[in-house]
């Protein structure tokens, strides 16, 4: 019995001894790997706190918003045991084709799966959320993006003017991608406090525009508005909301374009479509939901509803087709996002990945995801 309690001592001194070294291994990793980026402080953190939004030590969002409890989410661990169908079972289709000529007089859009687009408006190149990488999480045993049948073509992205950050979270802003476009770029524009991340990766502070809620940018005559959405923000386990997160609006000579970033449902898309609206093409977040979290991310249903509300005359399911981060199936979003835009007579587009597609010319509706 003493032989047993002594191994018994000496295996729980080992997995104590375990702990401690991951533990120890996670706060150098959360300290020092550069992905993680920086949250603000000192004069970057002065100028945030003036916000109206800020409170204290974080932003808050414009309603009460709950990001999930522990309890909430620990209670869907069981839907892991009959999850269906949350990837592709073969590579998904795509069309890149960016070598063609831009014509100024279109406007022409490119979705690279998920969140992240190019913009040819005006004569301008602006990338938005360009989560371009193979992960979504700051190591590469993450969340890996689904396959694809050719490779994101990063190296053909030149000349952009502008790149637009929604907020801080690994799937939308990817330190590899920022890194790869870096010298590619000739501004950034983020919500108020995510440039301190760029900062912190070696970016010029004079090539970054850092924008509150409601405030306007300028692109020459390209006018950008970071606007309210419903979310929350941070790239560690600790400084939660610490940076801002939002939602945008582009405004050119001829066209407007509504960009709603990640965010739940709320009052805030009937104030933007109010203030700005309407918009000839509204890209609504439609994916990663679950009830436990459904605060922070819409249902399909809500999608089209808020795409409506901000008036979009044409509405595009976006946040889908690229990562597996909540447990529904991965066509569930657009499958429900049709039949509600069907039900309420809305109009709606879902280009394949990599379609260079044009507003005045263009309305994309190929089922790509079907037999998948």
């Amino acid at each position: 019995m003493k032989a047993f309690l002594r191994v018994l001592k000496r295996l729980s001194l080992a997995i104590l001894a375990l702990v401690l070294l991951f533990g120890l291994a996670l706060v150098i990793f959360l300290s020092f790997a550069p992905q993680i980026g920086q949250h603000p402080v000192g004069e970057d953190l002065e100028r945030i706190s003036q916000s109206p939004y800020w409170e204290e030590d974080h932003f808050e969002n414009l309603i009460p918003t709950s990001v999930g409890s522990l309890k909430d989410v620990l209670g869907t661990l069981g839907d892991y045991l009959n999850a269906e169908n949350t990837s592709p079972e073969d590579s998904l289709p795509v069309q890149f084709g960016f070598n063609e000529a831009q014509n100024d007089s279109l406007t022409c859009i490119t979705w690279y799966g998920h969140s992240a687009f190019l913009f040819e408006m005006d004569g301008k190149k602006i990338l938005i959320d360009p989560m371009l990488g193979d992960y979504s999480a700051p190591i590469s045993f993450g969340s890996k993006r689904f396959p694809y049948k050719e490779a994101i073509p990063i190296e053909e992205l030149k000349d952009i003017d502008a790149v637009i950050l929604s907020h801080d979270h690994y799937d939308h802003l990817d330190y590899p991608s920022i890194m790869a476009l870096n010298d590619e770029v000739g501004h950034f524009y983020t919500a108020l406090g995510v440039g301190s991340h760029l900062k912190s990766w070696g970016i010029e502070a004079d090539r970054i525009t850092e924008l509150d809620w409601w405030e306007e940018g300028a692109l020459e005559d390209l006018k950008l508005v970071a606007c309210p959405s419903r979310h929350f923000s941070g790239r560690s386990l600790v400084h939660r909301n610490s940076s801002q997160w939002a939602s945008w609006v582009l405004i050119g000579q001829n066209r407007r374009i509504y960009f709603s970033g990640d965010g739940g449902y709320g009052p805030h898309f009937k104030e933007i479509g109010a203030k700005y609206g309407p918009f000839d093409l509204a890209m609504m977040e439609c994916g990663q939901y679950n009830e436990a979290w459904s605060e922070i991310h819409m249902m399909p249903e809500e999608s089209v509803i808020a795409g409506m509300e901000v008036k979009g005359q044409v509405l595009m399911p976006i946040h889908w087709g690229a990562f597996q981060l909540a447990l529904h199936s991965w066509t569930d979003p657009i499958v429900r996002f049709k039949a509600k835009a069907k039900e309420e007579g809305q109009e709606m587009i879902h280009p394949m990945i990599g379609e260079r597609f044009s507003l005045e010319i263009d309305s994309p509706k190929t089922e790509w995801w079907l037999d998948l």
